[in-house]
């Protein structure tokens, strides 16, 4: 037996600190059994899909789209894509509605040297893709991804977030048939998304039977862009629609819709992978929500990341590591309760 040249002084911080080492009962994470007789300390994950998206990935980690188009994004988006590369992980881009029609900002999205060959996408909204459709210009959509050189494009419906928004864009078209149109008439892989409120179980019914690369969740429970327009709206409307920033759908509530609609759909689902996004603090979340899905499926975090990425590149590795450590712990000794 070797021996523990730290004996005494743990020993004595054991007898310090055991009084303020006591977990109520009340307070018990009821989500999981643990199981310490059934694995050595694991050195890897598992449980999880190794490929997603047609590649590789190390760890069920989607940083999920978060900004672009302002002075600290391109620090923020290096960073994230550099992680990403270190650790095996995917990415969305922020919004990139602001390089469509000029290249001045491009740097702040053109991410593909830092990542490597990691999964990426770029990222426009329906009301953008509208006015495209109408404009007969859908090329530049193509023509985004090329330069991007992206994986494919997310696609994010936000219709509640828009409609809030003071300087919205008016929606004229169901999303559904916007992202239909795209599809058709041009050849890149589609991830669709909301924006903090989730999808409803007809929604989630209508985008599964599309021939679509996933589905993430964006649900309710992190950061709500709707109640963020709220936030920057004048006092009378945000005192008006103040109610609808509760609106929407928990990854929860999300799951429970996926497991109940695949199995009811059979031959008709075209798409069974999903990125489970909203309201994941951290890696015992992410692991919970992967393994009551049913289907092929990893997890997103975006303000998480999005902390981390401002403060520097070790701030952030530091964090990614720290949640990957936890991942592997959770895959070897918790069981989720059905």
């Amino acid at each position: 037996m070797k021996k523990d040249p730290t004996a005494s002084t743990r020993k004595h911080d054991h007898i310090e600190l055991a009084f303020e080492s006591r977990i109520l009962t009340e307070n018990l994470d009821s989500r999981f059994y643990y199981e310490p007789l059934l694995s050595a300390h694991p050195n890897q994950i598992s449980g999880y899909p190794k490929s997603f998206l047609n590649k590789q990935i190390q760890a069920p980690i989607w940083i999920s789209s978060m900004t672009g188009g302002t002075e600290k994004a391109l620090m923020i988006n290096k960073n994230l894509a550099t992680a990403c590369k270190e650790f095996g992980l995917s990415m969305g881009l922020g919004s990139c509605r602001s390089i469509l029609d000029s290249d001045d900002r491009l740097s702040d999205f053109a991410m593909r040297p830092f990542i490597g060959d990691q999964p990426l996408y770029a990222n426009l909204g329906t009301a953008q893709l509208e006015e495209l459709i109408n404009a007969g210009n859908l090329k530049s959509v193509y023509q985004l991804v090329e330069k991007l050189e992206a994986d494919g494009l997310i696609i994010h419906v936000n219709p509640l977030q828009e409609w809030l928004q003071d300087e919205g864009d008016q929606i004229t078209m169901p999303p559904i048939d916007v992202i239909r149109t795209v599809l058709q008439e041009v050849d890149v892989r589609i991830i669709v998304k909301e924006v903090g409120q989730g999808f409803g179980p007809e929604s989630l019914k209508e985008l599964i039977q599309l021939p679509i690369e996933a589905v993430e969740f964006a649900a309710s429970g992190g950061t709500n862009f709707s109640l963020l327009e709220l936030l920057r709206s004048r006092a009378e409307r945000k005192d008006a629609f103040q109610s609808f920033a509760n609106i929407g759908h928990s990854a929860d509530q999300m799951i429970d819709f996926l497991n109940e609609l695949i199995p009811s759909l059979g031959p008709k689902v075209n798409c069974r992978n999903f990125i489970i996004s909203g309201g994941i603090t951290n890696f015992l979340d992410g692991y919970y929500h992967i393994n009551r899905l049913n289907h092929n499926a990893i997890y997103g975090q975006a303000s998480s990341m999005l902390k981390h990425a401002q403060v520097s590149y070790e701030a952030l590795h530091q964090y990614i590591s720290l949640q990957i450590e936890g991942l592997k712990f959770a895959s070897a000794y918790l069981r989720i309760k059905s």
